[in-house]
């Protein structure tokens, strides 16, 4: 294994680099472009005509505006398949960089890396296609809508995996948490689940001069902001990661300062690792908060809505993936017990169709140059290191002696 990998890894990595000019001219192209989720046109467009080029047989609009390319090996008798995904979609925000590729479409940018993680996968994809040096199927997919659209869900329920039943899956989402250099993965929880909270109370209205007459809602919402908060405190097990963040708050208006309004909303996030958290937290909500609304005279409804699942790896994927990165970037320069994020990914999607292990790679940055930050941006220097890994998974998977998946 070690001597096949290591010639392996210097293919990949030497062609790669070759390329590294050329594909950070796509990376640039594509941040200056940005699409949200189901809108990535141009995008889907761009990654269609490169992997046309190359020779890949591409399959467009699944899940919407989802692409996905598929590269034959050599030989195909094992019958095996691998899937490499890339999310593709930026966010809706101000950029406020001063480069000369900045965001070309106010109010859009990409501010959480796709657009690199797009080019890694392409670059990838090319060395596949030049050498096809495996025994089996490499489904490389391009994912639209990861940024709060369930894209992944999207293209599972259009067919992914039916026209493309791969073996299994694997993600990698740049970290600026980590050094240049470094890959992370965990054997289990990689993100939280994510659910979405909103919250309506009901009172009555009146003179703020007359607040006996009133059921104050705004009252009532800071005391359910404030118990909120005992539910993790005293309800999940301290062992267990929950959050609960109610973020929004919106009552009345800001020009009626003696106006007691009727309604207030309140919206918020949960996020946990586990079901069984995540069901006992939903339950407790509901009845803290319509039981506090109740002890004010006041009503309030609850919807709890279920987004995101949690990321979790799969342990004989993750020891590979593990493997491959250490003999791409050394053992030390390997976080193989990675903290999770209790940040949300709709990779987990795919994770539960399919095994497979969500990886982080390490691009660095100062302050200000984190996720979803408008001063981010995509660190090229990782694009070689990024498509090699990648560009190794499937090609050391998917060799006629590797029975272990």
């Amino acid at each position: 294994m070690g001597t096949y990998l290591g010639a392996a890894m210097r293919g990949a990595v030497g062609f790669v680099n070759q390329q590294h000019e050329s594909l950070t001219a796509i990376r640039r192209d594509l941040h200056a472009h940005p699409e949200l989720g189901f809108e990535e046109h141009r995008t889907a467009a761009l990654v269609a005509e490169r992997l046309h080029q190359w020779g890949i047989e591409v399959h467009t609009a699944i899940g919407k505006t989802g692409v996905v390319g598929v590269i034959r090996g050599k030989a195909e008798t094992t019958g095996r398949a691998i899937g490499l995904r890339a999310d593709m979609d930026a966010l809706p925000i101000d950029e406020d960089n001063e480069f000369a590729y900045r965001s070309v479409r106010q109010g859009l940018m990409h501010a959480c890396g796709h657009d690199g993680h797009t080019t890694m996968l392409l670059g990838a994809a090319q060395y596949l296609a030049a050498t096809r040096d495996f025994d089996g199927t490499v489904y490389a997919i391009f994912q639209p809508g990861e940024e709060g659209y369930a894209g992944a869900k999207e293209m599972i329920a259009d067919g992914l995996f039916t026209r493309f039943p791969a073996d299994e899956v694997y993600a990698l989402h740049n970290w600026p948490g980590l050094p240049v250099g470094h890959i992370g993965m965990n054997p289990g929880p990689m993100m939280a689940a994510s659910d979405r909270l909103e919250i309506t109370i009901s009172g009555k209205g009146g003179h703020g001069a007359h607040p006996h007459m009133t059921v104050d809602p705004v009252l009532v919402a800071g005391h359910v902001i404030t118990a909120a908060q005992s539910i993790v405190a005293r309800n999940v097990a301290p062992l267990e990661a929950a959050v609960v963040s109610l973020c929004a708050v919106q009552s009345g208006h800001l020009n009626a300062f003696s106006v007691v309004p009727r309604e207030a909303k309140i919206t918020g996030t949960v996020r946990a690792f586990k079901h069984s958290v995540q069901a006992q937290i939903e339950a407790r909500l509901k009845t803290l908060i319509e039981s506090v609304a109740a002890a004010f005279g006041a009503t309030a409804e609850v919807k709890y809505q279920r987004l995101y699942p949690a990321t979790i790896n799969h342990r004989p994927q993750y020891e590979f993936a593990a493997g491959i990165a250490e003999e791409l970037v050394g053992r030390e320069q390997v976080v193989r017990n990675m903290p999770p994020s209790m940040g949300a990914e709709d990779f987990a999607f795919m994770l539960q169709a399919k095994p497979g292990c969500y990886a982080r790679l390490g691009q660095g940055g100062g302050e200000g140059c984190w996720l979803h930050s408008t001063r981010y941006d995509f660190n090229d220097a990782v694009i070689p290191l990024g498509a090699a890994y990648l560009a190794a998974l499937a090609e050391r998977r998917l060799q006629p002696d590797n029975k272990s998946h």
